[in-house]
């Protein structure tokens, strides 16, 4: 989700990279859940984090559309979300205590947060979101509070699939024939959402196995 915001409004003024230190660590958030609420739709999950929470939970994405996931038009884009419940607009996934029940395999705007990324000339970097959480906060390096195996073929995969997406929500703005901004959405929702992973395999494969699927019908347009 694109945010029209000045960077530096929103943050400390600062890009960092993996390796280096920011003040992030919350402490395990102490009982505090306000991140976890009133999000609306915009924790949007990744083909990487419904791949972790599909094999995580074994339920597929059908399962989890019934309760804690939903589908809304992002920039153009039918894209999952997590759903937001209840009066106070809880994530659907906080157990009655308001702790995350699927904190091993949480997303990875939960697990980034409160930094976020800054894309440019074809990469990332990460930001630190000022007054976007209450709790004092310490020093941490970036990839231990991301907590996310292989994290540079995870950093490739973000960086692909957000140019990937950038692209598709150019050619559906773009398309004179409704229909082919119709079928290319639910391509990828189809192709990268709702067509099962399998636990056993390694992610990256699976992507890239279906990002050639996805040059197949857009040739050229899968974030290279």
């Amino acid at each position: 989700m694109k945010r029209n915001v000045r960077l530096e409004d929103i943050s400390d003024g600062r890009l960092y990279g993996s390796n280096d230190m920011v003040k992030a660590d919350c402490h395990g958030c102490k009982g505090c859940s306000d991140c976890c609420q009133g999000m609306g739709g915009s924790i949007i999950l990744d083909p990487y984090d419904v791949y972790r929470l599909t094999t995580g939970l074994g339920k597929s994405l059908q399962e989890l559309l019934q309760r804690e996931i939903e589908l809304n038009v992002v920039d153009g884009v039918i894209l999952p979300n997590l759903k937001m419940a209840g009066e106070d607009e809880r994530c659907a996934f906080l157990d009655p205590a308001g702790r995350c029940s699927i904190h091993e395999f949480r997303p990875g705007i939960c697990r980034l947060f409160p930094l976020g990324r800054y894309y440019e000339n074809g990469a990332f970097k990460y930001f630190l979101q000022k007054s976007e959480c209450p709790a004092a906060h310490s020093k941490v390096k970036v990839s231990k509070w991301i907590d996310t195996p292989q994290l540079p073929k995870n950093t490739a995969f973000v960086t692909k699939w957000h140019y990937m997406m950038n692209q598709a929500e150019e050619l559906v703005q773009s398309a004179e024939d409704e229909a082919f901004g119709k079928n290319l959405n639910l391509f990828i929702l189809n192709t990268f959402y709702l067509a099962p992973y399998d636990g056993g395999r390694d992610f990256y494969e699976q992507f890239e196995e279906r990002c050639r699927r996805y040059r197949e019908i857009v040739p050229g347009q899968d974030g290279e």
